[in-house]
């Protein structure tokens, strides 16, 4: 067998796994990794400015599509805390992404060397698996062990910590003989589908909530199908969002207390049943859960056996990984449209499109400063059904919720449990890097866009074009609304004099020079008439120059977005449509 150091195993592994492109800072205490990937060459490496950027570029190359594992590097102590932040969002969300950490030499663990901390402790919650690998012998297994556990049932994060002298000592490894180790996935039964489609028949009003594990599973097609089949209206979640496409005459809107649809909400309180496939309940999709469990019955299929029971009870419950129980679900189905026992449900569907065309916000408004709703009207006329959007939080996200439109899985990227302000950069780096044929368009409002905003120079560097729309309101928007219910407006300002920059009077960072700075180009739109040719401006300049393009759209102050505490309970903030033009790119007029 051939003889080399552990770290040039790991990489042999990587490479068997799949992996050619990672992202990361190299540093002292894991050089010799770095050393490897030079040596062993077919792994291309993406430099970030900050490695919690790293992990977050890791996050956006996986969620671009199915099969991707991101790999994100750092060196000892702080590299690694700063990927804690990548590692609990990818853990969230159930997104496989691979961290590789340098460590001080067996010796020194415990003598608190420069830049030694247990990591492996720390990323613990936050992972599927952590592990400092004391044996050289152990290395090439336990990268074989982190993909097969990151692929199976519920996938998520591993970290691997790696002590100097562990990558530097010399093994014996085979690496022409390696093979993957297949994935564990659950699988429901046919006696399990069989009921499950029982409950389904039973119901008068039922709909179909389709959730991240959907995605996750690649399986929106089968989702699609079922839901054709059998007539059953479909609520996606945020995470499930594209499963099925947003014109599509059975997409029956989202369901929540932030990212959702006044359609959506009226239909989940119309129905008598839920079957959940792939989702967890999450509160910002439930909100109170009297309200949203009262009068029907559910049906709950997740891959990880403690999600089901943990938010409510439901009536019955599946573990099983979504795809192979969608198969069953359409092949029971099949069979019982062939023999007429299935239910018709044009009424019910009708029902829950006569809301999707008439219970709408409105978006056209004229107003200067510009009003965000007027933002993504126009995203929406100029961006087509292949725009791959990435967000992560705040007001400008789930506005955009509220207003854009996704048509295909993986085109809503989204960082949905965590929320890590900064996410939004960085995860569409990697989504081009992913996809780099893609029209990659990212929002953020101007905190989120603030917080990391030095990997837009990765950007330029590594030639990761994509257009930025920043709405900039000078504020931290979503805790200032927050903060509407301890009657106070408190610490929560952004806005400053910038004495170098007039002509943006209080609104604070000039977001052009920076961006320029950083080598990047850069839009300022203060007109509504001036957004879309702002946004066809962009796509030319980022064919040109091949670096991310920032179209920044300066906002009217103070705006409440419709949001509640229970679903009964959403509070309508502006004007609502009352007609076809209040809401031009309104989903009803695709339909």
């Amino acid at each position: 067998m051939a003889k080399m150091t552990a770290a040039e195993a790991a990489v042999h592994v990587l490479k068997k796994e799949g992996i050619d492109i990672a992202f990361g800072v190299p540093g002292a205490a894991i050089n010799p990794f770095y050393a490897a990937l030079r040596k062993v060459g077919g792994v291309d490496h993406v430099l970030a400015r900050h490695v919690e950027g790293a992990s977050h570029m890791a996050e956006g190359y996986t969620r671009t599509k199915a099969g991707n594992i991101g790999v994100c590097i750092g060196t000892s102590g702080p590299a690694g805390t700063d990927m804690i932040t990548g590692l609990y969002s990818a853990s969230a969300d159930s997104i496989p992404i691979l961290c590789i950490t340098g460590q001080a030499p067996r010796a020194k663990l415990h003598k608190e060397d420069f830049q030694a901390v247990n990591i492996q402790e720390i990323a613990g919650p936050v992972t599927k698996w952590s592990v400092t690998v004391l044996e050289p012998a152990q290395v090439p297994r336990a990268f074989q062990q982190a993909f097969h556990l990151m692929r199976s049932s519920r996938p998520g994060p591993v970290l691997i910590d790696l002590p100097i002298d562990v990558q530097m000592s010399e093994i014996e490894f085979d690496p022409d003989t390696y093979e993957p180790l297949p994935a564990y996935k659950p699988t429901a039964s046919r006696a399990q589908a069989e009921k499950a489609m029982e409950l389904l028949n039973d119901a008068e009003r039922p709909l179909l909530v389709a959730g991240g594990g959907v995605i996750n599973a690649d399986a929106s097609d089968l989702l699609t199908e079922f839901a054709e089949l059998t007539g059953v209206p479909v609520i996606p979640t945020l995470m499930g969002w594209g499963t099925i496409p947003d014109d599509h005459p059975l997409m029956a809107g989202m369901v929540g207390l932030q990212t959702s649809h006044r359609y959506g909400n009226a239909t989940m309180l119309a129905s008598d049943f839920v079957m959940g496939i792939g989702n967890r309940w999450a509160n910002r999709h439930t909100g109170e859960i009297s309200t949203y469990t009262e009068g029907r019955k559910f049906v709950h299929v997740d891959i990880e056996p403690t999600q089901v029971g943990r938010i409510f009870g439901p009536d019955y419950g599946i573990v099983s990984d979504a795809k192979a129980a969608l198969e069953l679900f359409i092949e029971v189905a099949k069979e019982w449209k062939a023999s007429g026992k299935l239910k018709n449900r044009s009424q019910w569907a009708e029902e829950c499109q006569e809301r999707k065309r008439t219970l709408l916000r409105k978006t056209h408004f004229d107003e200067v400063p510009v009003k965000p709703q007027r933002v993504y009207e126009e995203m929406n006329k100029v961006f087509g059904k292949n725009t791959r959007y990435v967000s992560t939080i705040g007001l400008s996200q789930i506005a955009g919720a509220q207003f854009l439109h996704v048509y295909k899985p993986r085109h809503w990227i989204n960082c949905g449990q965590a929320g890590p302000l900064g996410w939004t950069i960085p995860a569409a780096l990697g989504v081009c890097r992913a996809d780099p044929d893609a029209e990659v368009v990212a929002l953020s409002g101007d905190y989120d866009f603030q917080f990391m905003v030095e990997e837009l120079a990765a950007g330029a560097q590594f030639k990761l074009p994509y257009i930025h729309v920043l709405v900039n309101n000078s504020y931290l928007g979503l805790i200032r609304q927050a903060q509407r219910g301890f009657d106070m407006d408190y610490c929560v300002q952004l806005s400053f004099e910038n004495i170098n920059c007039p002509e943006i009077n209080d609104y604070g960072v000039d977001h052009v020079s920076v961006v320029e700075g950083l080598g990047c180009k850069a839009l300022r739109v203060t007109k509504p008439e001036d957004i879309a040719p702002a946004f066809e401006e962009a796509r030319k300049l980022m064919a040109e120059y091949r670096v991310p393009v920032v179209v920044e759209v300066i906002l009217e102050r103070v705006t409440n977005i419709a949001m509640g505490t229970d679903l009964g309970g959403v509070n309508e903030f502006e004007a609502l449509a009352e007609n076809q033009e209040d809401a031009p790119t309104s989903i009803a007029s695709l339909t």
